[in-house]
């Protein structure tokens, strides 16, 4: 399991960091000068990256809503939660029963602090500081155990983070996914999407760009058949797995991802019932 470093509790604004540059991107102002000059240099290859993260806010939020308000989920365990920012989870899945409880993780320091300053007067919502890769810390901290019950449902979500994580055997994307699984009840719910490119010259552009100015934070960007590979054994929801704007929209006139060059792919599984 992953035993990096310990996290930082450190600020440093001159290293951009995926938070606050998603941040940027979605207008929010928790970001820096660095953050927002490496969206510039990105936006040069591919142009289509705040539609991009725009559209993936959105999928997030229809996420949330469709398993609260069809399926009944009142759990979630959001990996990578990012920047506050408007209808964060808790505030989407509250909105159809005020008793969801939310365990937000992530381990940029800048979202512990803001996160905590938000959830403050919230009892059954918090933020963990941690790396999303550390399932054992994540599902053993006291906030995870007085929140949510793991002998019940559960909607994990892992939301454009796991190009974060480079591949590895013990810390990669499946291995995260099978060390949260097998501690899940079933029925428990799995979102999961990553940026992708079928571009080996734009996987490889942004992989390395990204994780020489985020100085190693970064892993890579993967193919569809690579985030296909994380939902195996798991009932996949209608409509599969897609480009995320299409993944149940709101209407016929939604926004849509307007150009390829890479796109947000994955979808919503569920594990299943004995």
């Amino acid at each position: 399991m992953h035993t990096d470093k310990p996290l930082s509790k450190e600020i440093d604004a001159n290293v951009p960091t995926a938070a606050r540059m998603y941040d940027y991107y979605l207008g929010g102002k928790d970001n820096y000068a660095a953050d927002r000059a490496a969206c510039d240099e990105l936006d040069k290859v591919v142009p289509s990256t705040r539609r991009l993260a725009v559209n993936n806010r959105r999928f997030l939020q229809r996420v949330v809503r469709t398993l609260a308000g069809e399926y009944g989920v009142r759990q979630f365990l959001d990996h990578g939660s990012g920047l506050p920012t408007q209808d964060n989870v808790h505030q989407v899945a509250q909105s159809h029963d005020p008793t969801v409880h939310v365990v937000y993780v992530d381990n940029d320091p800048m979202v512990l602090v803001h996160g905590r300053a938000l959830l403050e007067q919230d009892e059954r919502t918090c933020v963990i500081h941690a790396d999303m890769r550390d399932t054992d810390t994540i599902f053993s901290h006291p906030d995870t155990q007085r929140l949510i019950d793991f002998s019940q449902p559960v909607a994990v979500l892992f939301n454009s983070v796991f190009h974060c994580i480079p591949d590895s055997d013990t810390d990669g994307p499946r291995a995260v996914v099978r060390r949260v699984t097998e501690r899940l009840a079933p029925g428990s719910f799995l979102v999961m999407c990553q940026l992708v490119s079928e571009d080996p010259e734009v996987r490889d552009f942004v992989t390395n760009f990204m994780d020489q100015v985020t100085q190693g934070h970064w892993g890579r960007v993967r193919q569809e058949k690579d985030v296909a590979d994380l939902f195996e054994g798991l009932e996949i929801l209608e409509p599969g797995l897609v480009e995320v704007s299409t993944w149940r929209p709101d209407s016929e006139v939604a926004p849509r991802q307007l150009t390829h060059e890479w796109i947000e792919f994955g979808g919503v599984g569920r594990m299943p019932i004995p």
